[in-house]
């Protein structure tokens, strides 16, 4: 009897000791070193939990018509996969100014998703955004007629436009769920964007891609926000 309650009172001190170790890594580092602690229970970046894909419902996974950096995968699936990529590795959310414009690989906002998402299917989006904003300055409001390639292609408004201009431009209404598709673009006023996952909730919805700070970079967040557009790069050669 004695050594069963020696081995449960044993028990009782090391459950409260692993109690008190994470208030204090809690308290002592903040948030950040709490979603550090229970890493293991997520997938570097990418929502944990049961999702469904595209044939789950009865939808067709459109595929992107062109192959832009050539290596047998379609541009709208390397733009997924990209963004995927860039969830994976959790870059700290920090906004700020870059000479040359780009922040380092362990850095960003969520823009910079974006061209890193575009980066892996072949395209330079920073080119792409500067020469439009060149060559149409007052057609970017943002831009207030002094074009600044250090910092124009990570506002959400310059890339917005952009995609207006550049891409296709689709429902809004989060209820039609086969037409949002992997690899798409959505923006949400004009402060935020991401790219639409292959991965969707129970109801059909697709996840998005994005970078707010929070831990899990891929989520079923596509109604967190009131969207403002809607976009598919249809890409080129």
């Amino acid at each position: 009897m004695r050594k069963k309650k020696a081995i449960t009172f044993a028990a009782f001190i090391g459950i409260g000791m692993i109690v008190l170790a994470g208030i204090y890594i809690l308290f002592d580092n903040g948030m950040s070193a709490a979603q550090e602690a229970i890493s293991k229970l997520t997938n570097n970046g990418i929502s944990s939990g049961k999702y469904y894909m595209a044939e789950d419902f009865g939808i067709t996974t459109i595929k992107g018509q062109y192959d832009h950096n050539k290596n047998g995968v379609d541009d709208h699936t390397d733009i997924l996969l990209g963004a995927r990529a860039d969830a994976e590795k959790r870059p700290k959310y920090r906004s700020d100014y870059y000479q040359g414009g780009y922040p380092p690989d362990n850095e960003g906002v969520c823009t910079d998703v974006v061209w890193r998402a575009f980066k892996n299917a072949g395209y330079s989006l920073k080119d792409m955004v500067d020469e439009d904003i060149a060559n149409n300055t007052s057609a970017y409001p943002r831009v207030n007629g002094s074009p600044d390639p250090n910092i124009d292609f990570r506002r959400v408004p310059n890339l917005k436009l952009y995609f207006e201009r550049h891409a296709l431009s689709l429902t809004l209404d989060p209820s039609k769920t086969d037409q949002w598709q992997p690899g798409d673009i959505v923006t949400y006023g004009e402060k935020h964007i991401a790219i639409v996952s292959d991965r969707r909730n129970k109801d059909g919805r697709p996840y998005i891609i994005h970078n707010l700070g929070q831990y899990n970079r891929e989520e079923d967040a596509l109604t967190s926000k009131v969207i403002s557009g809607h976009f598919r790069f249809v890409g080129f050669d």
